[in-house]
Protein backbone atom coordinates (compact mmCIF):
# COMPACT_ATOMS: atom_id res chain seq x y z
CA UNK A 1 0.00 0.00 0.00
CA UNK A 2 1.33 3.48 -0.84
CA UNK A 3 1.81 5.79 2.11
CA UNK A 4 -0.95 8.24 2.96
CA UNK A 5 -0.02 11.82 2.10
CA UNK A 6 -1.36 14.49 4.41
CA UNK A 7 -1.20 17.79 2.56
CA UNK A 8 0.14 19.96 5.37
CA UNK A 9 1.10 22.87 3.09
CA UNK A 10 -1.87 23.14 0.72
CA UNK A 11 0.13 21.97 -2.30
CA UNK A 12 -2.57 19.88 -4.00
CA UNK A 13 -5.67 21.18 -5.76
CA UNK A 14 -8.83 21.02 -3.64
CA UNK A 15 -11.10 18.02 -3.97
CA UNK A 16 -10.50 14.28 -4.33
CA UNK A 17 -6.85 13.43 -4.95
CA UNK A 18 -6.04 12.08 -8.42
CA UNK A 19 -3.60 9.15 -8.02
CA UNK A 20 -2.21 6.68 -10.55
CA UNK A 21 0.17 3.74 -10.13
CA UNK A 22 3.35 3.68 -12.18
CA UNK A 23 4.75 0.72 -14.06
CA UNK A 24 5.83 -2.28 -12.02
CA UNK A 25 9.48 -1.55 -12.70
CA UNK A 26 11.55 1.24 -14.20
CA UNK A 27 14.27 3.74 -13.29
CA UNK A 28 11.91 5.77 -11.06
CA UNK A 29 10.16 2.80 -9.43
CA UNK A 30 9.21 3.44 -5.81
CA UNK A 31 9.16 7.22 -6.18
CA UNK A 32 6.15 9.50 -5.82
CA UNK A 33 5.49 12.50 -8.05
CA UNK A 34 2.95 15.27 -8.48
CA UNK A 35 1.97 17.21 -11.59
CA UNK A 36 1.00 20.84 -11.95
CA UNK A 37 -2.67 21.24 -12.77
CA UNK A 38 -2.06 22.24 -16.36
CA UNK A 39 -0.98 18.73 -17.44
CA UNK A 40 -3.82 16.57 -18.71
CA UNK A 41 -4.76 13.27 -17.09
CA UNK A 42 -7.17 11.17 -19.14
CA UNK A 43 -10.72 11.34 -17.79
CA UNK A 44 -10.01 14.29 -15.47
CA UNK A 45 -10.67 17.99 -15.94
CA UNK A 46 -7.51 20.09 -16.04
CA UNK A 47 -8.20 23.11 -13.84
CA UNK A 48 -5.37 25.45 -14.91
CA UNK A 49 -5.70 27.26 -11.58
CA UNK A 50 -9.08 28.73 -12.48
CA UNK A 51 -12.58 27.55 -11.45
CA UNK A 52 -13.93 29.19 -14.63
CA UNK A 53 -11.47 27.26 -16.79
CA UNK A 54 -12.46 24.00 -15.10
CA UNK A 55 -16.15 24.85 -15.53
CA UNK A 56 -15.81 25.49 -19.26
CA UNK A 57 -13.61 22.53 -20.25
CA UNK A 58 -14.42 18.82 -20.51
CA UNK A 59 -12.33 16.00 -19.02
CA UNK A 60 -9.10 15.36 -20.90
CA UNK A 61 -9.22 12.70 -23.59
CA UNK A 62 -5.61 11.62 -23.01
CA UNK A 63 -2.71 11.93 -20.58
CA UNK A 64 0.11 14.39 -21.26
CA UNK A 65 3.20 12.54 -22.57
CA UNK A 66 5.42 14.03 -19.83
CA UNK A 67 3.16 12.54 -17.16
CA UNK A 68 2.86 9.27 -19.06
CA UNK A 69 6.66 9.00 -19.31
CA UNK A 70 7.07 9.30 -15.53
CA UNK A 71 4.37 6.69 -14.96
CA UNK A 72 6.03 4.37 -17.49
CA UNK A 73 9.33 4.86 -15.62
CA UNK A 74 7.69 3.47 -12.48
CA UNK A 75 6.86 6.66 -10.56
CA UNK A 76 3.46 6.92 -8.87
CA UNK A 77 1.31 10.02 -9.38
CA UNK A 78 0.07 11.28 -6.01
CA UNK A 79 -1.99 14.25 -7.16
CA UNK A 80 -2.35 17.44 -9.17
CA UNK A 81 -0.79 20.57 -7.68
CA UNK A 82 -1.98 24.14 -7.48
CA UNK A 83 -0.94 26.78 -9.97
CA UNK A 84 -1.46 30.49 -10.38
CA UNK A 85 -4.51 31.18 -12.59
CA UNK A 86 -3.64 30.26 -16.19
CA UNK A 87 0.01 30.09 -15.05
CA UNK A 88 0.33 33.87 -15.38
CA UNK A 89 2.16 34.89 -12.18
CA UNK A 90 5.35 34.49 -10.15
CA UNK A 91 4.36 34.68 -6.46
CA UNK A 92 2.25 31.52 -6.20
CA UNK A 93 -0.89 33.32 -5.05
CA UNK A 94 -4.27 31.76 -5.92
CA UNK A 95 -7.30 33.25 -4.19
CA UNK A 96 -9.64 30.46 -5.36
CA UNK A 97 -7.66 27.40 -4.32
CA UNK A 98 -5.47 28.94 -1.63
CA UNK A 99 -1.81 29.86 -1.80
CA UNK A 100 0.50 26.96 -0.83
CA UNK A 101 2.73 27.43 2.17
CA UNK A 102 6.44 27.78 1.47
CA UNK A 103 7.84 24.97 3.66
CA UNK A 104 11.29 26.58 3.74
CA UNK A 105 9.99 30.02 4.77
CA UNK A 106 6.34 29.90 5.89
CA UNK A 107 6.03 33.69 6.16
CA UNK A 108 6.95 34.10 2.49
CA UNK A 109 5.40 33.28 -0.87
CA UNK A 110 6.27 29.89 -2.44
CA UNK A 111 6.76 31.36 -5.92
CA UNK A 112 4.71 30.64 -8.99
CA UNK A 113 3.21 29.64 -11.15
CA UNK A 114 4.37 26.08 -10.28
CA UNK A 115 3.78 26.88 -6.61
CA UNK A 116 2.05 23.65 -5.60
CA UNK A 117 4.67 21.42 -7.19
CA UNK A 118 7.47 23.25 -5.39
CA UNK A 119 5.64 23.16 -2.05
CA UNK A 120 4.90 19.44 -2.40
CA UNK A 121 8.57 18.57 -2.93
CA UNK A 122 9.89 21.00 -0.32
CA UNK A 123 7.49 19.53 2.27
CA UNK A 124 8.56 15.98 1.43
CA UNK A 125 5.07 15.01 0.25
CA UNK A 126 6.51 13.67 -3.04
CA UNK A 127 9.98 12.96 -4.34
CA UNK A 128 9.66 14.98 -7.53
CA UNK A 129 7.09 17.16 -9.26
CA UNK A 130 6.34 18.42 -12.75
CA UNK A 131 5.89 22.11 -13.35
CA UNK A 132 6.03 24.47 -16.28
CA UNK A 133 8.29 27.46 -16.83
CA UNK A 134 7.48 30.31 -19.19
CA UNK A 135 8.95 33.33 -17.42
CA UNK A 136 10.51 31.66 -14.38
CA UNK A 137 7.74 29.46 -12.98
CA UNK A 138 10.01 26.53 -12.07
CA UNK A 139 13.22 28.43 -11.42
CA UNK A 140 11.74 31.01 -9.02
CA UNK A 141 9.72 28.65 -6.79
CA UNK A 142 12.74 26.32 -6.68
CA UNK A 143 14.89 29.21 -5.47
CA UNK A 144 12.24 30.42 -3.00
CA UNK A 145 11.61 26.93 -1.55
CA UNK A 146 15.21 25.70 -1.45
CA UNK A 147 14.98 23.08 -4.21
CA UNK A 148 16.76 21.89 -7.30
CA UNK A 149 14.80 22.83 -10.40
CA UNK A 150 15.26 22.84 -14.15
CA UNK A 151 13.90 24.81 -17.05
CA UNK A 152 14.95 22.57 -19.97
CA UNK A 153 15.96 23.82 -23.38
CA UNK A 154 12.86 25.07 -25.17
CA UNK A 155 11.16 22.13 -26.91
CA UNK A 156 13.28 19.45 -25.22
CA UNK A 157 10.36 17.99 -23.22
CA UNK A 158 6.92 17.52 -24.74
CA UNK A 159 4.19 19.93 -23.73
CA UNK A 160 1.51 18.05 -25.63
CA UNK A 161 -1.52 17.69 -23.39
CA UNK A 162 -0.55 20.74 -21.32
CA UNK A 163 -2.37 24.06 -21.17
CA UNK A 164 -0.38 26.72 -23.00
CA UNK A 165 0.34 30.29 -21.97
CA UNK A 166 2.94 31.49 -24.50
CA UNK A 167 3.93 28.54 -26.66
CA UNK A 168 7.32 29.75 -27.88
CA UNK A 169 8.43 30.34 -24.28
CA UNK A 170 6.64 27.52 -22.40
CA UNK A 171 8.76 24.62 -21.13
CA UNK A 172 8.03 21.54 -18.99
CA UNK A 173 10.35 21.54 -15.97
CA UNK A 174 10.61 19.66 -12.70
CA UNK A 175 11.68 19.90 -9.06
CA UNK A 176 13.58 17.58 -6.73
CA UNK A 177 15.18 17.85 -3.31
CA UNK A 178 18.29 15.98 -4.51
CA UNK A 179 20.53 16.79 -7.47
CA UNK A 180 20.89 13.14 -8.46
CA UNK A 181 17.12 12.75 -8.70
CA UNK A 182 16.80 15.90 -10.81
CA UNK A 183 19.29 14.26 -13.20
CA UNK A 184 17.54 10.87 -13.12
CA UNK A 185 14.25 12.47 -14.10
CA UNK A 186 16.09 14.11 -16.98
CA UNK A 187 17.23 10.69 -18.17
CA UNK A 188 13.54 9.80 -18.51
CA UNK A 189 12.19 13.02 -20.01
CA UNK A 190 15.04 14.51 -22.04
CA UNK A 191 16.10 13.46 -25.54
CA UNK A 192 19.47 11.71 -25.77
CA UNK A 193 22.71 13.58 -26.39
CA UNK A 194 24.37 16.75 -25.17
CA UNK A 195 26.60 15.15 -22.53
CA UNK A 196 29.90 16.80 -23.61
CA UNK A 197 31.75 18.57 -20.79
CA UNK A 198 30.93 22.21 -20.04
CA UNK A 199 33.12 25.22 -19.36
CA UNK A 200 34.37 27.87 -18.83
CA UNK A 201 32.22 29.72 -16.28
CA UNK A 202 30.91 33.15 -17.24
CA UNK A 203 29.90 35.37 -14.30
CA UNK A 204 27.10 37.55 -15.63
CA UNK A 205 27.87 40.98 -14.18
CA UNK A 206 24.41 42.50 -14.62
CA UNK A 207 22.66 39.65 -12.79
CA UNK A 208 25.00 39.80 -9.80
CA UNK A 209 24.62 43.60 -9.55
CA UNK A 210 20.84 43.19 -9.86
CA UNK A 211 20.78 40.93 -6.78
CA UNK A 212 20.56 42.35 -3.28
CA UNK A 213 23.93 42.53 -1.50
CA UNK A 214 22.78 39.82 0.94
CA UNK A 215 21.81 37.47 -1.90
CA UNK A 216 25.04 38.06 -3.84
CA UNK A 217 27.18 37.56 -0.73
CA UNK A 218 25.35 34.37 0.25
CA UNK A 219 25.87 32.85 -3.22
CA UNK A 220 29.53 33.81 -3.63
CA UNK A 221 30.87 30.62 -1.95
CA UNK A 222 28.80 28.53 -4.40
CA UNK A 223 30.31 30.42 -7.33
CA UNK A 224 33.77 29.78 -5.87
CA UNK A 225 32.96 26.07 -5.60
CA UNK A 226 31.90 26.10 -9.26
CA UNK A 227 35.22 27.70 -10.12
CA UNK A 228 36.90 24.84 -8.28
CA UNK A 229 35.25 22.47 -10.77
CA UNK A 230 35.59 24.43 -14.02
CA UNK A 231 38.33 27.00 -13.41
CA UNK A 232 38.25 30.74 -12.68
CA UNK A 233 35.13 32.53 -13.86
CA UNK A 234 35.31 35.14 -16.58
CA UNK A 235 33.24 38.22 -15.80
CA UNK A 236 31.07 39.23 -18.74
CA UNK A 237 28.57 41.96 -19.53
CA UNK A 238 25.91 39.87 -21.24
CA UNK A 239 23.02 42.33 -21.56
CA UNK A 240 24.54 45.75 -22.31
CA UNK A 241 21.11 47.11 -23.23
CA UNK A 242 20.12 46.51 -19.53
CA UNK A 243 18.05 43.87 -17.79
CA UNK A 244 15.14 46.31 -17.71
CA UNK A 245 15.02 46.30 -21.50
CA UNK A 246 15.32 42.52 -21.57
CA UNK A 247 12.34 42.29 -19.22
CA UNK A 248 10.22 44.72 -21.21
CA UNK A 249 10.83 42.94 -24.51
CA UNK A 250 10.19 39.57 -22.89
CA UNK A 251 6.99 40.92 -21.31
CA UNK A 252 5.65 42.20 -24.61
CA UNK A 253 6.56 39.10 -26.63
CA UNK A 254 5.08 36.82 -23.98
CA UNK A 255 1.97 38.96 -23.63
CA UNK A 256 1.29 38.92 -27.37
CA UNK A 257 1.39 35.11 -27.33
CA UNK A 258 -0.65 34.85 -24.12
CA UNK A 259 -3.45 36.92 -25.63
CA UNK A 260 -3.30 35.00 -28.92
CA UNK A 261 -3.52 31.74 -26.95
CA UNK A 262 -6.07 32.62 -24.26
CA UNK A 263 -7.67 35.89 -25.29
CA UNK A 264 -10.62 34.31 -27.09
CA UNK A 265 -11.51 32.28 -23.99
CA UNK A 266 -11.09 35.32 -21.72
CA UNK A 267 -13.36 37.42 -23.94
CA UNK A 268 -16.00 34.71 -24.29
CA UNK A 269 -16.02 33.66 -20.62
CA UNK A 270 -15.30 36.88 -18.69
CA UNK A 271 -13.62 34.81 -15.95
CA UNK A 272 -13.10 36.10 -12.43
CA UNK A 273 -9.41 36.68 -11.78
CA UNK A 274 -7.44 37.25 -8.62
CA UNK A 275 -5.10 40.20 -8.00
CA UNK A 276 -2.63 40.88 -10.78
CA UNK A 277 -3.90 38.30 -13.26
CA UNK A 278 -6.67 40.45 -14.70
CA UNK A 279 -4.23 43.32 -15.06
CA UNK A 280 -1.72 41.13 -16.91
CA UNK A 281 -4.37 39.97 -19.38
CA UNK A 282 -5.56 43.54 -19.87
CA UNK A 283 -2.00 44.57 -20.64
CA UNK A 284 -1.65 41.62 -23.01
CA UNK A 285 -4.77 42.67 -24.88
CA UNK A 286 -3.41 46.21 -25.17
CA UNK A 287 -0.12 45.21 -26.84
CA UNK A 288 0.12 47.03 -30.16
CA UNK A 289 1.41 45.32 -33.33
CA UNK A 290 4.39 47.68 -33.56
CA UNK A 291 5.36 46.89 -29.95
CA UNK A 292 5.17 43.17 -30.61
CA UNK A 293 7.21 43.44 -33.80
CA UNK A 294 9.95 45.32 -31.93
CA UNK A 295 9.94 42.76 -29.09
CA UNK A 296 10.18 39.82 -31.48
CA UNK A 297 13.07 41.45 -33.34
CA UNK A 298 14.85 42.05 -30.04
CA UNK A 299 14.32 38.43 -29.10
CA UNK A 300 15.76 37.16 -32.38
CA UNK A 301 18.89 39.29 -32.03
CA UNK A 302 19.27 38.42 -28.34
CA UNK A 303 18.99 34.70 -29.08
CA UNK A 304 21.66 34.80 -31.78
CA UNK A 305 24.07 36.75 -29.57
CA UNK A 306 23.67 34.63 -26.44
CA UNK A 307 23.76 31.31 -28.26
CA UNK A 308 27.00 32.36 -29.96
CA UNK A 309 28.55 33.07 -26.55
CA UNK A 310 27.53 29.61 -25.27
CA UNK A 311 28.21 27.56 -28.41
CA UNK A 312 31.56 26.24 -27.19
CA UNK A 313 30.18 24.92 -23.89
CA UNK A 314 30.40 27.97 -21.63
CA UNK A 315 28.17 28.10 -18.55
CA UNK A 316 26.52 31.24 -17.24
CA UNK A 317 26.34 31.58 -13.46
CA UNK A 318 24.19 34.06 -11.56
CA UNK A 319 21.59 34.35 -8.78
CA UNK A 320 18.36 32.66 -9.86
CA UNK A 321 16.34 35.37 -8.16
CA UNK A 322 17.72 38.74 -7.06
CA UNK A 323 16.03 38.39 -3.68
CA UNK A 324 14.66 35.68 -1.39
CA UNK A 325 10.92 35.01 -1.55
CA UNK A 326 8.90 38.14 -0.69
CA UNK A 327 6.92 38.21 2.55
CA UNK A 328 3.22 37.33 2.37
CA UNK A 329 2.21 40.82 3.46
CA UNK A 330 4.11 42.65 0.70
CA UNK A 331 1.93 45.20 -1.09
CA UNK A 332 0.93 45.01 -4.75
CA UNK A 333 3.31 47.78 -5.83
CA UNK A 334 6.28 46.03 -4.27
CA UNK A 335 5.20 42.70 -5.78
CA UNK A 336 5.24 44.26 -9.25
CA UNK A 337 8.67 45.80 -8.68
CA UNK A 338 10.03 42.43 -7.53
CA UNK A 339 8.44 40.73 -10.56
CA UNK A 340 10.12 43.11 -13.00
CA UNK A 341 13.50 42.90 -11.26
CA UNK A 342 13.31 39.10 -11.19
CA UNK A 343 12.13 38.60 -14.75
CA UNK A 344 14.94 40.76 -16.10
CA UNK A 345 17.16 37.84 -15.12
CA UNK A 346 14.85 34.93 -15.91
CA UNK A 347 14.33 36.49 -19.36
CA UNK A 348 17.91 35.56 -20.31
CA UNK A 349 17.12 31.85 -20.69
CA UNK A 350 13.54 32.57 -21.74
CA UNK A 351 14.42 34.80 -24.67
CA UNK A 352 17.23 32.55 -25.90
CA UNK A 353 15.57 29.16 -25.27
CA UNK A 354 18.41 28.01 -22.99
CA UNK A 355 18.49 25.28 -20.35
CA UNK A 356 18.85 26.47 -16.75
CA UNK A 357 19.28 24.56 -13.49
CA UNK A 358 18.90 26.28 -10.13
CA UNK A 359 20.70 24.92 -7.08
CA UNK A 360 19.63 25.60 -3.45
CA UNK A 361 23.06 26.97 -2.68
CA UNK A 362 22.50 29.32 0.26
CA UNK A 363 20.18 31.29 2.52
CA UNK A 364 19.91 35.06 2.74
CA UNK A 365 17.75 37.09 5.10
CA UNK A 366 16.51 33.83 6.65
CA UNK A 367 15.25 32.27 3.42
CA UNK A 368 16.66 30.15 0.56
CA UNK A 369 18.32 31.62 -2.53
CA UNK A 370 19.38 29.67 -5.61
CA UNK A 371 22.38 29.79 -7.93
CA UNK A 372 21.57 29.28 -11.60
CA UNK A 373 23.74 27.45 -14.13
CA UNK A 374 22.76 28.14 -17.73
CA UNK A 375 23.98 26.45 -20.90
CA UNK A 376 23.27 26.35 -24.63
CA UNK A 377 20.18 24.57 -25.95
CA UNK A 378 20.58 20.81 -26.01
CA UNK A 379 23.16 20.73 -23.21
CA UNK A 380 20.57 19.77 -20.58
CA UNK A 381 22.10 16.44 -19.61
CA UNK A 382 25.56 17.93 -19.20
CA UNK A 383 24.12 20.77 -17.12
CA UNK A 384 22.31 18.32 -14.82
CA UNK A 385 25.55 16.37 -14.37
CA UNK A 386 27.42 19.58 -13.53
CA UNK A 387 24.72 20.57 -11.04
CA UNK A 388 25.15 17.21 -9.32
CA UNK A 389 28.92 17.69 -9.09
CA UNK A 390 28.45 21.17 -7.65
CA UNK A 391 25.90 19.91 -5.13
CA UNK A 392 28.42 17.32 -3.95
CA UNK A 393 31.11 20.02 -3.64
CA UNK A 394 28.75 22.15 -1.56
CA UNK A 395 27.64 19.15 0.55
CA UNK A 396 24.05 19.62 -0.58
CA UNK A 397 21.63 16.69 -1.01
CA UNK A 398 23.07 14.96 -4.05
Amino acid sequence: MPRVIEDTVGAFVPGPRLELDGAADGPLNGLDFAAKDLFDIAGSVTGFGSPDWARTHPPAAGTAPAVAALLAAGARLRGKTKTVELAYGLTGENIWHGTPTNPAAPDRFPGGSSCGSAAAVAAGLVDLALGSDTGGSVRIPASYCGLFGIRPSWGAVSLAGACALAASFDTAGWFAARASLLRRVGEVLLPPGGEAPLGPVLKVQEAWVNATPATAAALTPALEALEGLLGPAMQVKLVPETLEQAFENFRVAQAEEAWATLGSWVEATSPKFGPGVAERFAAAKAVQPAQATTARAYRDAFRLRIRAVLAGGAVLAYPTSPIPAPKLDVNAESQQAIRERTMGVTAIAGLAGLCEVTIPAARAEGAPVGLSLVAAPGRDRALLALAERLAEALHLPA
